[in-house]
């Protein structure tokens, strides 16, 4: 079987499948394919239970592609970015800065949402999208480039004609590699827990991420869980540590999680199952390839720091909408690939350089070190317009 379309997105996560449902709202046809059929339950065996703070410019994306009205009501504001410092001989918070979204917008840094209840509500956007066809549990297995476009082949046998690929499948992107463009990595010999808890302390729309060594340790606000407060965990160490508090009875694990967030929240109270998540950060050495736009975890994976992965995938859509819109003839042509190229490798560059950077301070062991870390955030925060260009930066505007 074959079929035509505009644009075929190979990746059918929470970004490519905002990816589908923007193109299609700017006009154009789209086949989206995906080998993993979507979880789109939190009960449900593989189901991600990260969370995903969309940032100010990222709900932008998401209102253009329809998908904002859907999700909206189940968002919490994020109006504070809280940065503990827990580094001193006990693990209790030594110094707080308090980054307020009121001080540079009239509006909340961003909107965090289960990543589970992301893919639930985009799968069912999808489905009443006449110009996508959105093709679960199904792989991309070949990727043939002509001067015309792009010929894909899925594992179900059928043979897509595209005009543009676009390569949202991951860090092992196999779009990525038939198209022969390299990676760097970078391990940290790193890897995340990601959970929910309730705990007895309202969250007030803050977002807190705690510093002691091994990794930051986040807490992010979510709706109320059986009538208290809640808040997404992702909490970062090496690969031993982790693997020690996964062997831990449950009282056991509750203890070290309540040593470990300082008790800036109170009593926390596991609320879900754990799950694992290995770290690294990943460049790729281009952005695009003939026919083809990396965006995402092809493109760039970065530890989860400052809510900067999944609104850096968007920010690659943001651009590659722009010039798909401004040139629909030349959808998929050389010019407008090495445009995309061009707009966003060097700041996509600078900012996983930036998070390594961030990654590595937060996992420092010797007390001096952790003590310059201190001295530095306060630095760095006692200075107002240093504060503001901060924050403007990690949302990503100006």
């Amino acid at each position: 079987m074959q079929i035509s379309c505009d644009v075929m997105v190979s990746g059918g996560g929470v970004a490519g499948l905002t990816a589908s449902a923007a193109f299609a709202a700017a006009g154009f046809s789209v086949v989206c394919a995906d080998p993993a059929p979507p979880v789109t339950s939190a009960e449900a065996e593989g189901a991600d239970l990260r969370t995903t703070a969309f940032l100010q410019p990222s709900r932008l994306v998401l209102q253009a592609a329809g998908l904002w009205d859907r999700l909206d009501p189940h968002a919490t504001p994020l109006q504070v970015m809280r940065i503990v410092d827990a580094g001193g001989a006990t693990p209790v918070a030594r110094l707080t800065r308090d980054f307020e979204a009121a001080d540079i917008s009239d509006q909340p840094f961003g909107w965090n949402l289960p990543n589970w209840l992301l893919r639930r509500e985009m799968v069912a956007h999808l489905a009443t999208v006449p110009n996508v066809d959105f093709r679960p549990g199904v792989a991309t297995t070949g990727v043939f480039i002509r001067q015309n476009g792009a010929r894909v082949t899925l594992s179900d046998g059928t043979r897509v004609a595209a005009r543009l690929v676009v390569a949202a499948d991951g860090r092992d992107s196999p779009v990525r590699r038939a198209l022969g463009i390299g990676v760097r990595t970078w391990r940290y010999g790193q890897k995340a827990l990601a959970f929910a808890v309730s705990h007895d302390t309202p969250h007030a729309n803050v977002s807190t991420e705690i510093h002691r060594s091994g990794g930051p340790f986040t807490l992010v606000p979510l709706p109320d869980h059986q009538g208290r407060p809640a808040s997404a965990v992702v909490w970062m160490e090496r690969g031993r540590e982790i693997a020690r508090l996964l062997a831990l009875p449950r009282a056991a694990f509750e203890a070290e999680l309540n040593d470990r967030s300082a008790g800036v929240l109170g009593r926390l109270t596991l609320a879900t199952r754990l799950t694992v998540w290995p770290i690294i950060s990943q460049l790729a050495d281009r952005m695009a390839g003939e026919r083809t736009a990396l965006m995402a975890e092809a493109a760039h994976v970065v530890p989860p720091i400052g809510a900067q992965g999944l609104n850096m995938s968007l920010a690659d859509l943001r651009v590659l909408l722009d010039l798909a819109r401004a040139d629909r003839d030349n959808l998929g042509a050389a010019p407008m690939l090495d445009r995309y190229h061009r707009a966003r490798h060097a700041e996509v560059t600078a900012r996983v350089l930036g998070i390594d950077l961030l990654n590595r301070a937060s996992m420092v062991e010797p007390r001096p070190l952790r003590d310059l870390r201190a001295t530095a955030l306060g630095a760095l925060y006692a200075l107002a317009p240093v504060r503001k260009t901060l924050m403007r930066a990690g949302l990503g505007v100006r």
